[in-house]
């Protein structure tokens, strides 16, 4: 098609293609972008008219990966993709977080982003694909975007930067992480790794700035030979804005010295009641305005913005009372819950996680069933709860965006020191309800399941916290700036950066980064990561005063599981003929029982008594026969020389009736009867045959020697 346009850029081995103009056309932007076997089709639309007084860019990305992408029919019994995946929310918050702040809020209309994965080759990652994909077609829109925005993927693997990894390169890396930015900079870096150093995780977004420049280009290069005619801004109505000048000298004084109390809620209410004030001594001016009340809400806004920031700038002092390095007050509890498997109390100011761990067995797993490839298993996870009474309001207990993007994250601090599966047989799930909150309750999640795990006595390599920082500065020189150690929400909300790090005394294990601004300096990134280390190792010290390392034992009320390797070619004897010996011990013991093809037998326990009740009975299917061992036989079979004795199951041997009793025994069946359970000793294995000889302990000495009448030993039979 002439209308067809096309750009590419070369990043790694394969070339990265936008094309515009075939596909989706009704769209106020459409870009079909491939690399290698992998591609999106993203669009962009906006409603026809505009909001007034929009105080917020109304932006929604909704990426969707579709499984005919992989050849695959989606899974259940609806076949047909449904809600969305975790993994599909968690791409359109790394699409949706570098984008926000570079629309303009005087536009006003309403944007969905919608990035579709129709091609996915199982080899190369499509997220990346529709993060750049997603920006060319706003880029080349009717929709005004102060982007172009692009998005790389670094892994580090043998100390090697490796750009857009594949998938099995991304599994042997020690460090995962995604980063987008602009032409200018940085502005957003997410992603986990295994204790790799600040200097190491700045090397690896270093690195990305390159390849980030090649594709904004591409996508700049894109929209001058396709690119649409913007769309206007909403300009402003002329509006007499003066009796503002005079409500602003009336409440600026007031909310300088209330913006400074502490606590959150007493804060709020203390402003609140300014706001209150103004409408009732300024009643007549504003009822003459029909904005009036949205004007004061934007005032008080700009108002608070500028005495925060200009305080920490000038003075170093934040609305809390602190300095900027300084951390609040912290507190931890472990065990407060009788009947859970493991819990903990993390307080941190007026943030607080309640975490709780609790333990199951190999059924409880979480089935990942996507189209990057085959349906896989974890055996980890981590679930994060925002209620709303946390922040002392009303409204709906729902899981959104924000509690599957904060659970990933903290998820992601802790799994690299979750012991392996084959370590630690158990799954693990931690759940942080968060009870309070002021200013990263995902750091808080972090700090709290680390505790809960411990308290479980999962056997986790280190301890591990996180701490959020943030940036304040003075201009888009960085000529005055203060970076902030474990920031309010008041910080987030009116700083220039948001920055969680979360890792163990040797290294970063998650790490997340929002730049409102243009992009900072790798010098303002460095001293920010110093500043991080510093107040992890803080809040490390304080939680290893409370618990320092994991419990020995698991709780008592968590399931006991247990393990035993056999040979493969007894796996059928410890299933028995239509798994009957196998549930026979699950029923008996209360107890669930798995194996896998290589032999590995994992024992689910009620218990501890049920477990090792169930592992002994596994054991005797397997067991050889071994001679001077003592056994507990069941009577089979009687015969007139003696009878046959169960020693195993299927193993029977037979105990001849001179080895029956200390004295002459005329017959068997005085001594014993079918059923009768005896402690019997294997004597003899025939070589040839492999028949058992069996002596009843109590007519013998350990040794197996036969005794007379009055307990001398003798050859032969006793007399």
């Amino acid at each position: 098609m002439s209308d067809v346009k096309k750009v590419s850029v070369k990043i790694g081995e394969d070339e990265l293609i936008f094309e515009t103009g075939k596909i989706a056309k009704q769209a106020n932007g459409a870009v079909y972008a491939h690399y290698a076997g992998s591609a999106v089709i993203a669009t962009v639309c906006c409603s026809g008219e505009p909001t007034e007084m929009l105080d917020f860019v109304p932006v929604s990305v909704e990426y969707n990966e579709k499984y005919y992408a992989a050849g695959k029919i989606p899974g259940g019994f609806l076949k047909r993709e449904s809600k969305p995946k975790d993994k599909e929310i968690l791409v359109s918050r790394l699409i949706d977080r570098p984008m926000r702040p570079l629309f303009e809020k005087a536009f006003s209309r309403e944007i969905q982003i919608v990035p579709t994965v129709v091609s996915a080759d199982q080899i190369n990652t499509p997220d990346i694909i529709a993060i750049n994909a997603a920006s060319a077609a706003v880029t080349i829109s009717d929709i005004p975007f102060n982007g172009p925005i692009a998005g790389v993927r670094v892994a580090l693997i043998d100390d090697k930067y490796v750009v857009n990894p594949t998938f099995q390169e991304i599994e042997n890396s020690d460090l995962d992480i995604v980063v987008a930015g602009t032409i200018d900079g940085i502005t957003m870096v997410e992603g986990g790794a295994h204790e790799v150093s600040e200097d190491q995780m700045l090397k690896a977004i270093a690195c990305a700035q390159p390849y980030i420049t090649k594709i904004c280009e591409a996508q700049l290069k894109l929209k001058e030979i396709a690119g649409k005619e913007k769309l206007p801004l909403m300009e402003e109505t002329e509006t007499d804005l003066t009796y503002l000048e005079q409500i602003k000298d009336y409440v600026y004084p007031l909310i300088n010295e209330k913006l400074f109390i502490k606590g959150k809620q007493e804060r709020h209410k203390a402003v609140s009641q300014i706001k209150k004030d103004v409408f009732e001594n300024f009643s007549e001016v504003l009822s003459q305005h029909d904005d009036s009340k949205e004007r004061i809400d934007k005032l008080f806004d700009d108002i608070e913005y500028e005495i925060l920031r200009s305080s920490i700038l000038d003075n170093g002092l934040r609305i809390d009372g602190r300095g900027v390095k300084e951390i609040r007050p912290i507190t931890c509890e472990v065990g407060l819950l009788s009947r859970t498997h493991g819990s903990a109390l993390f307080t941190r100011g007026e943030t607080q996680s309640l975490a709780i761990t609790t333990l199951g067995t190999v059924q409880d797993e979480q089935l990942f069933d996507t189209i990057d490839g085959d349906k896989s298993y974890s055996n980890f996870m981590l679930h994060y709860n925002f209620p709303p009474y946390s922040v002392g309001e009303t409204g709906k207990l729902t899981t959104g965006r924000r509690e599957i993007g904060h659970g990933h994250l903290a998820q992601r601090a802790l799994q690299s020191v979750v012991p392996a599966k084959d370590e630690f047989p158990y799954t693990v799930r931690v759940v942080s309800e968060i009870m309070e909150s002021n200013g990263s309750s995902s750091m808080a999640s972090v700090c709290g399941g680390c505790l809960s795990l411990m308290d479980a006595g999962v056997p986790i390599s280190k301890p591990v916290a996180g701490i959020a920082m943030g940036l304040i500065t003075a201009d888009s020189s960085y000529s005055k700036y203060k970076i902030l150690s474990d920031i309010l929400g008041e910080e987030d909300h009116l700083g220039d950066m948001d920055f969680k790090v979360a890792g163990t005394r040797d290294g970063i294990t998650a790490f997340q980064m929002d730049i409102k601004i243009a992009g900072v300096t790798p010098e303002i990134m460095s001293e920010a990561l110093q500043q991080a280390k510093e107040g992890r190792y803080h809040i490390l010290g304080i939680m290893e005063k409370t618990l320092s390392a994991p419990r020995t034992e698991i709780n008592q009320y968590a399931p006991k599981i247990l393990t035993i390797k056999i040979n493969e070619d007894k796996i059928g004897a410890v299933i028995g003929t239509g798994g009957k010996n196998i549930k026979g011990i699950a029923q008996v013991t209360s107890s669930e029982i798995n194996i896998d093809e290589q032999g590995l037998v994992t024992i689910y326990g009620k218990n501890s008594e049920s477990a090792i009740s169930a592992l002994e009975m596994i054991k005797s299917l397997v067991e050889e026969p071994e001679i001077g061992k003592i056994y507990q036989g069941t009577v089979k079979k009687i015969m007139d020389f003696g009878a046959f004795v169960e020693i195993l199951p299927g193993k029977e041997g037979l105990c001849h009736i001179s080895r029956l009793s200390r004295d002459r025994v005329k017959s068997v069946t005085d001594v014993l009867k079918i059923g009768q359970i005896i402690p019997v000793k294997l004597v003899d294995i025939d070589t040839v045959s492999g028949k058992l000889s069996l002596s009843y302990i109590d007519a013998v000495d350990p040794d197996g020697s036969k005794k007379n009448s009055k307990g001398k030993k003798i050859n032969g039979s006793i007399n």
